[in-house]
Formats: C-alpha cells, sequence, structure tokens
C-alpha cells in the first residue's frame, strides 16, 4: 500500500518482525467512512497465534536493542519525525476519511503526536538517574535506568494518529520493544503510519503492529512474556484492563472516560468564554476526553454567557470533515449517533431546558453519514444523567450556580478526574480552583486543557488506572527500572 493510494483501500494487514502480514483469526470488520456511510477498507481480527508470533520476535528484538547505544536508538525517531512531517497532509486525509473530524483537527492531532517524538529523541538525558558521591562513609551510590522488555498499548478511534505516538516512541528510545494493537474502527491510518515507521529504520521486530478486537487484547495482556500494557478509552474497558494486566504482574496505565467542567465566574470576558466553551465541546464532534461539556455559570452572567454561547454554537457549521468550511464532522458510528441521541432525550425527559437541539441536522449530499449538530441544555442540574454521563457528542449543558464555593463542589462531586478549565480575571479565583479542583489537566482561560508533549496528561478517580501517565517524563518512568548501585573501594 502507499501513501498516495486513494480509497477505497486494501485490506489492512497486521506488521510483525519487519514483515506485513494478514491477521489469520476468523473474524473482522468493514471499516467505513462516517460521512458516507461507504467502505473503505477491511481489517481482519488477529489470532492468538499472530499475537504470539508477535511478542517473540519483540523480545528476540529485545535482546540486541536494549544494548543499543542510545543514541543510535535515537536516530530512527529523527527520521520517523522528518517522514511524519513530509507526510502529514496524507496522513490528514486519511484520518479524516476513517474517523469523520475536520482536515484541521486531523492536522491537530497529528502535530501533537509528532511533539512526542520530537521529546523521545531526547531520551538520553531524560534516562539519566542519579550519582551521589559519598553517600556513606567510603560509599558512592548511582541510580541507573533499564529498559524492561516487550510492552504493547492499546489505542482508541479518537486520536489514532496521536495517541500511538504517546507510547511508542518512548518505549523504543528508552530500549524496549513494542506492539500496538490500535482501534479495530479507525486501522487505516495507523497501517499508513507503520508504513512510515517501515521506512525510519528501526530493527525488525522493535516496533510492531496487530490488529484485532478483545480476543486480541486479550491475548496481549495475558502473555507473560509481555511486561506492560498502556491503554485509552472508556472507563469500564480502562478498569478492566487495569486489572486484567495487574493480575499477571504487568506495569499497566489505563486512561479512561471523562466528564469535564467549565467554570465561569462573574469576572470572565464572556465573549472569549462562550467562544473556547464552543470550540472545547464541539471539535472533533465532542468524542474526546478532553471535550469539556458541563459549563459551571455564576448566576448573575448565565443569562448573558447563554446568549453569547448560543450564538457561536448555532454558527457551527455541520458537514465532511474534507469539505472546507466544516465546523463538526460526522460521529464514529450509526450505533454511536444513536445513543448520543438517546442521551439527548434523556435530558429533556428530566427537565433540562433544551435551547439548541442538533438532532434535526441535515447535510446535503451525505443523507448516509452519522451527523448531529450542536446541542445546548440550559438550566441543568448536577443530578441529570447528561451533567454525570460521558455523552462523547456534540452536546454540552449550562449549570446556573451562586458561586464559586458551589462551581467547585459541582466539579468535585463528579466522579471522574480528567479535566476542567476556569475563565476569570481574578487572580484569586484562579489559585482558589487550582489548590481545590480534583482533576489531573486543569486549564485557565483556556477552553481544553491539553498538556503539550513534554508534560504528562494526566487524569484521576475514574478517569485513570495506574501511577504513571502518558507523556513526558513519566513515560521514562514507566518504560524503565532503576538499579541502584552501592559501591565501596576502601584507599587500602
Amino acid at each position: 500500500m502507499s501513501l498516495d493510494d486513494t480509497p477505497p483501500w486494501n485490506d489492512v494487514r497486521n506488521y510483525v518482525d519487519g514483515d506485513w502480514r494478514d491477521p489469520r483469526g476468523p473474524n473482522g470488520q468493514e471499516v467505513v467512512n462516517p460521512a458516507t456511510g461507504e467502505s473503505i477498507s477491511y481489517v481482519g481480527f488477529s489470532s492468538a497465534a499472530d499475537v504470539e508470533d508477535a511478542v517473540e520476535a519483540g523480545m528476540a528484538a529485545f535482546e540486541t536493542w536494549e544494548s543499543t547505544p542510545v543514541e543510535e536508538r535515537i536516530q530512527p525517531l529523527f527520521e520517523l519525525k522528518r517522514l511524519l512531517e513530509a507526510h502529514q497532509s496524507e496522513l490528514a486525509e486519511v484520518l479524516v476519511r476513517e474517523h469523520g473530524k475536520t482536515r484541521a483537527e486531523a492536522n491537530g492531532e497529528l502535530r501533537r503526536g509528532i511533539e512526542n517524538v520530537e521529546v523521545a529523541c531526547g531520551i538520553p538525558s531524560m534516562m539519566q538517574a542519579g550519582h551521589l558521591p559519598n553517600a556513606a562513609p567510603d560509599i558512592d551510590e548511582t541510580a541507573v535506568r533499564k529498559p524492561l522488555g516487550v510492552f504493547t498499548a492499546i489505542t482508541p478511534f479518537n486520536f489514532p494518529g496521536m495517541i500511538p505516538l504517546w507510547f511508542l516512541p518512548y518505549a523504543v528510545a528508552t530500549g524496549n520493544a513494542f506492539i500496538l494493537k490500535p482501534s479495530e474502527q479507525v486501522p487505516v491510518v495507523t497501517e499508513r503510519l507503520f508504513e512510515l515507521i517501515d521506512r525510519a529504520g528501526f530493527p525488525d521486530g522493535v516496533v510492531q503492529l496487530v490488529h484485532g478486537g478483545v480476543e486480541t487484547v486479550n491475548a496481549l495482556l495475558d502473555n507473560e512474556d509481555v511486561v506492560g500494557a498502556s491503554f485509552v478509552g472508556s472507563t469500564p474497558v480502562a478498569r478492566t484492563v487495569y486489572e486484567r494486566a495487574a493480575t499477571h504482574g504487568k506495569r499497566v496505565q489505563a486512561q479512561g472516560g471523562a466528564k469535564n467542567h467549565i467554570i465561569v465566574t462573574e469576572t470572565a470576558d464572556l465573549d472569549f468564554a462562550a467562544r473556547k466553551t464552543v470550540s472545547s465541546a464541539y471539535a472533533c464532534g465532542g468524542e474526546r476526553c478532553l471535550a469539556n461539556d458541563v459549563v459551571v455559570v455564576d448566576e448573575s452572567v448565565y443569562d448573558e454567557f447563554a446568549d453569547r454561547l448560543l450564538e457561536r454554537a448555532r454558527a457551527q457549521t455541520v458537514g465532511d470533515g474534507l469539505d472546507e468550511g466544516t465546523d463538526i464532522g460526522a460521529l464514529i458510528t450509526p450505533e454511536h449517533e444513536t445513543r448520543v441521541r438517546e442521551l439527548i432525550q434523556t435530558g429533556v425527559d428530566e427537565g433540562a431546558e433544551l435551547l439548541l437541539d442538533g438532532r434535526d441536522v441535515t447535510v446535503d449530499g451525505y443523507e448516509d453519514g452519522n451527523f448531529l449538530g450542536p446541542t445546548v441544555f440550559g438550566d441543568v442540574a448536577p443530578e441529570m444523567t447528561i451533567a454525570r454521563e460521558e455523552i462523547f457528542g456534540p452536546v454540552l449543558g449550562l449549570v446556573p450556580v451562586s458561586g464559586l464555593d458551589e462551581a467547585i463542589e459541582i466539579l468535585n462531586g463528579s466522579e471522574f478526574g480528567n479535566a476542567a478549565s476556569l475563565f476569570t480575571s481574578s487572580g484569586a479565583d484562579a489559585r482558589t480552583v487550582r489548590h481545590r479542583a480534583d482533576v489531573g489537566n486543569l486549564g485557565v482561560n483556556a477552553g481544553t486543557a491539553a498538556p503539550m508533549a513534554f508534560f504528562h496528561f494526566g487524569g484521576r478517580k475514574v478517569s485513570f488506572f495506574g501511577d504513571l501517565h502518558a507523556q513526558g517524563e513519566d513515560m521514562i518512568r514507566f518504560y524503565t527500572d532503576e538499579t541502584v548501585y552501592i559501591e565501596r573501594w576502601p584507599d587500602a
């Protein structure tokens, strides 16, 4: 397959031990363009034997790769960065066709993935642990980080160009072998990514790709030679992955779902806050764990803010992500569209005021697409379903509150702890929220609290299971273990 191919594309394949192979499992599924309903490829699911082949190849590669000088290990990453940048526009178009998001969103996602490759190129400095001479009489102590073996990552449909790069560059730069199991809903862009990885110069078996569903995931988690696993997805599955991997003694980090809040205080720049809120809630069709879809607004500015937000929400254009001017693309599947529609109806049934209904949106020429327009609820109570459950669609709710204390109480009352944002002109209010908000990512006058690649991606409560997060220094600690050398060399 060439990056220059146009759909319909060939069936996607595994990449094992430096070779492209057809998955040998009995199951598979069509890959469908969410905007058109057309099949664009087919993904077969890997068998247990496919997984075992990849693990064995990874173990064999690790024996040499772990002792390869770190300066040599990062050279393929420099080449991968160059290739990703050279082919970014083509990768973005593939991503849009199988995911549904807009071209601008796809390009932004890929740029953030490339940033992670850049950070991982700094591993020679990041892997340094520590040395203390004369830690005790005549004793010097040195901590040394060492790679551990074969790691895997199971990644979701919503950011197939970025989230694999939260893990892959750090795993291999630190000296490990790595196996990726991407979402079966968006496998084509991952295969295109691996075509570039194949050209970047990694030794066979260091970086591998296996496609599949639940059985493939379980085969990776149960394999005793896989030493660690990363996961990003919904909270129920994250909890299951965490428990299953931990039961087998693996290192594990599992990013779950979210229900993120924006707090708008009485001192906020309301026009700016409305613009950033619309972007946060509706970008990527709301299908992202950083979407802030509950807006907690001080009652003194509630009506004015609602008017400004509705004006901007109504201006959003729904359509094919490849079309110029589209703001909100298609949702991933008809089934997911149905689920979001049902949650909107639940909001109506529970008494929230439907200020803007996106269920009647139509996109000319794309009658088979999975489209929903921007939806806004007013006077949402914190106990309502739409205020508690992750929707993963273009739906937001406004919650009036009597002050900052009540706003923080609502935010912290959520079982999720992924992210939140605050809009204010008060440094005191910002400091209060900074100290009291129980979330892993917090934005101040920023609609989407997305950390740069050199910081870890936070998460708390049922939004994250584990100790060490994706991106940044946490990845170095996750993919290595420290040996402490205690040395004594008496003069005599």
